[in-house]
């Protein structure tokens, strides 16, 4: 099983009588780097690893201090808050920013990869991903032509053999399973 981490901004908040009091700038208003609904994927996996430059610089420095340990975490496969919130894979967290903070839901996506020979073209990465989303258990797929794989992404909970994934995608045409990581 391999693991990804989306992170969403799900809410910023502005209190401007705070602003008004204590800051330089007392009109600094809300969080300028962040917007409701911006995502970001972070991955580890193959030659990616996109916790390093798409965190790193690439991030407010606030944020990035109160989320990375969460990101970094859930690239691990490790439990993201077991016992805090209603699913161990998730945490809702905000920015150190006291007057304009930002909230971050911070997801650990689950996925298998499945490395495939025979791949040509857009038609056959449909009828790959077809094939793998008639699995009992199966959330999603995305198949990657380019790189030459595609990622099955499970339902919580959900137990997927490696012999189902290998016939689904013997069993679509001319193609063969090189590994499946």
């Amino acid at each position: 099983m391999q693991h990804k981490c989306k992170v969403t901004v799900i809410d910023k908040k502005c209190f401007s009588d705070l602003q008004s009091e204590y800051l330089v700038n007392p009109s600094s208003g809300p969080c300028p780097f962040y917007n409701i609904g911006d995502e970001f994927i972070f991955e580890r996996y193959g030659d990616e690893d996109t916790f390093w430059y798409t965190g790193h610089g690439a991030h407010c420095g606030e944020a990035w201090d109160c989320i990375s340990r969460y990101i970094y975490t859930a690239l691990q496969g490790g439990s993201i808050m077991r016992g805090w919130t209603n699913d161990e894979r998730m945490m809702i967290a905000c920015c150190n920013d006291g007057t304009r903070p930002v909230i971050f839901k911070i997801e650990r996506l689950d996925y298998i990869v499945i490395r495939i020979e025979g791949m040509t073209c857009q038609k056959c990465a449909d009828k790959i991903r077809t094939a793998l989303e008639a699995i009992l258990g199966v959330k999603s797929v995305q198949v990657l032509l380019d790189k030459g794989w595609a990622e099955v992404y499970p339902k919580a909970g959900a137990v997927i053999y490696e012999a189902s994934l290998i016939d689904a995608v013997e069993g679509a045409g001319q193609y063969t399973v090189d590994r499946i990581d």
